[in-house]
């Protein structure tokens, strides 16, 4: 059994999203930050970092959500989600999770810390029109990057299709401006049924938790 430790809608949710596209048992462990869950000696025992998401399989304790996807799609994948190793599509696979990792996410996140996440004496809202500045620069690659194709590599989803629309739908939540084809991409994304799964399995267990 995969054990899932996270919150419904951090970047746990493209762990979840992809457990449930790939149709195998798992079951979710809400990490409540408010009552100190992720400082927790047996949270800090499988995470140090204190962050999620982390899962475990059987014995194996992974962190790091692209990582963890990786990990799952090879294990659990069956020969989709991910493309052959060595390809053009592989080469253009990595492409994306970096430029997903490095360029996009990395100014919502700053956003994220100076908002909300870090220490209040750490924040400075200064950088806030910067982080702006920088993802507005990234989302405007990515449109152009956008292939002819419902997917990222062609006709079949992947790993990468589920970053990508993760993130595009973090910048949504942190009201960003979408490009108006990346916007589609996550609309057409986010009507995926295991998304909807993912997230009525594991906001039911949070609300469960909260009682």
């Amino acid at each position: 059994m995969i054990t899932l430790y996270g919150t419904p809608r951090s970047r746990a949710l493209r762990v979840s999203w992809l457990l449930e596209e790939l149709g195998i048992d798992w079951q979710f462990h809400f990490i409540n930050f408010a009552k100190g869950d992720n400082r927790s000696e047996a949270f800090l025992a499988m995470n140090p970092s204190g962050k999620v998401p982390v899962i475990q399989d059987d014995e194996l304790v992974l962190t790091e959500s692209a990582g963890i996807c990786q990990y799952l799609a090879e294990k659990y994948g069956k020969g989709q989600f991910l493309p052959t190793p060595g390809t053009p599509e592989a080469g253009h696979y990595h492409q994306w999770m970096s430029f997903i990792i490095c360029e996009l996410e990395q100014p919502l996140w700053t956003m994220g810390k100076h908002k909300f996440a870090l220490p209040e004496a750490q924040r400075h809202p200064s950088i806030l029109p910067i982080a702006v500045w920088e993802f507005d620069k990234a989302a405007a690659l990515a449109e152009n990057m956008l292939p002819d194709t419902p997917y990222l590599l062609g006709d079949e989803v992947s790993v990468a299709d589920i970053m990508l629309a993760h993130t595009l739908m973090w910048a949504t939540v942190f009201e960003q401006s979408i490009p108006p084809k990346l916007a589609a991409f996550r609309d057409m994304m986010q009507r995926r049924p295991a998304l909807a799964s993912a997230l009525e399995k594991t906001e039911a267990v949070a609300a469960k938790a909260a009682d």
